[in-house]
């Protein structure tokens, strides 16, 4: 196995000092938010008022915390200011699509997301080829491959954010409301919180195990749009027309994203360890972490996830007594979100208070990629009830 011990640098690593770089993002993002203010501030009530502001406040710690948000953010600004701007100089959204260049083939939202969709599939298959044939440079590429495809979404949904306006003011809403939006919305989250992952711990070998999940998120997608025409924006059912979808759905796929890069690594860990058993000298064993590191990774990220899941959980029966007038109904989607969180509490709580590591756990975190599958997606092709919006 590997001898470097990445748990070590990962846990030793300082911050340094604020920098002058540090700095000039947090004018910029205050900036945009000002200006966002200014321009939309009449249409806002207080309580995206206070949206906003948190926004800000968590865009700048986050960029500061991990430098390359930075980068990503930047850029997703500026194509996005640019699709929007040439949507407005083309006039009618629909028109633009066909006419102009960049929104047809590039930036515009549908564009973007077959970019980023086709962009997860590549990703897989390069680290794959990566692990076999033990290539830096190849992984590097993979890793490219994932952070344009974290971008190309991020342009997408910003896109189809002003794009749903463009069509109609009745429309337009936050891209985070249909089952479309919100597995772009996963495939976005979960490859960016992989890519820190990938950057702490310095490896890339888990990254065909990550992706294998994003590719059948990417698949379904796929199937989505030519099947359903899925992509095509509609307005929303009355029950999402409230500011908690902000902050509600996002903080939802935070723990759907960490939950399913647990189950990845679990599925490394499990194939690591019966190849150990047979050869621990062997070309595979050497190139994948050492089973501490996948099992201290399978710890951190369902950490992160419970914490995320349980404030969107909290969060959900607030917005449920405001809709529907009660906190809790036993709604198929909310019991199933119970038995999710429910799931992950004793996962933590066996393993802090039992010390299970390893197999057991690696097994356990599959099966709940399996439970949290369901109350994400088979609840809605199975089961109805109030949250009927989001069914197949």
């Amino acid at each position: 196995m590997q001898t470097e011990n990445y748990m070590d640098e990962f846990k030793n690593s300082n911050k340094p000092s604020i920098t002058i770089r540090d700095i000039a993002w947090a004018l910029f993002v205050t900036s945009i938010s000002i200006f966002g203010w200014y321009e939309y501030g009449a249409l806002m009530d207080e309580y995206e008022v206070a949206i906003l502001v948190g926004t800000t406040i968590s865009l700048i710690w986050l960029g500061r915390f991990w430098p390359s948000f930075q980068t990503v953010t930047l850029v997703t600004a500026l194509a996005s200011l640019f699709a929007i701007w040439t949507y407005h100089t083309n006039g009618n959204a629909f028109e633009a699509n066909e006419q102009a260049f960049f929104l047809k083939y590039l930036i515009s939202s549908q564009s973007a997301i077959m970019w980023m969709n086709a962009l997860i599939i590549f990703a897989m298959v390069t680290y794959f080829l990566a692990l076999y044939q033990k290539s830096e440079y190849t992984g590097k590429v993979a890793t490219g491959m994932v952070w344009s495809a974290a971008v190309f979404g991020l342009i997408g949904m910003m896109v189809r954010w002003r794009e749903s306006y463009l069509i109609s003011y009745d429309y337009g809403h936050i891209p985070v409301s249909s089952l479309y939006e919100v597995f772009i919305l996963f495939v976005v989250m979960t490859a960016l919180i992989y890519l820190y992952y990938e950057q702490k711990y310095k490896t890339r070998t888990l990254g065909g195990f990550v992706m294998m999940v994003l590719t059948a998120a990417v698949v379904f997608i796929l199937w989505y749009i030519f099947d359903k025409d899925a992509h095509v924006i509609q307005p929303l059912v009355p029950a999402l027309k409230s500011w908690w979808m902000k902050i509600h759905v996002p903080a939802n796929f935070v723990g759907y994203g960490t939950f399913s890069i647990a189950a990845m690594v679990g599925l490394a860990y499990l194939i690591t360890a019966k190849a150990a058993e047979k050869n621990p000298e062997s070309k595979f064993v050497k190139r994948m972490p050492s089973l501490e590191v996948m099992d201290d990774l399978m710890y951190k990220n369902i950490a992160l996830g419970f914490a995320f899941f349980t404030i969107a959980t909290v969060l959900g029966a607030m917005w449920a007594a405001e809709a529907w007038g009660g906190y809790w109904s036993w709604d198929p989607k909310e019991t199933w979100a119970l038995i999710v969180w429910l799931n992950y509490a004793a996962w933590l709580h066996i393993r802090m208070s039992k010390g299970w590591r390893g197999t057991p756990m690696a097994w356990w975190a599959l099966i709940g990629l399996l439970i949290t599958t369901f109350a994400f997606l088979g609840v809605n092709m199975f089961l109805s009830g109030l949250h009927s919006y989001g069914e197949l």
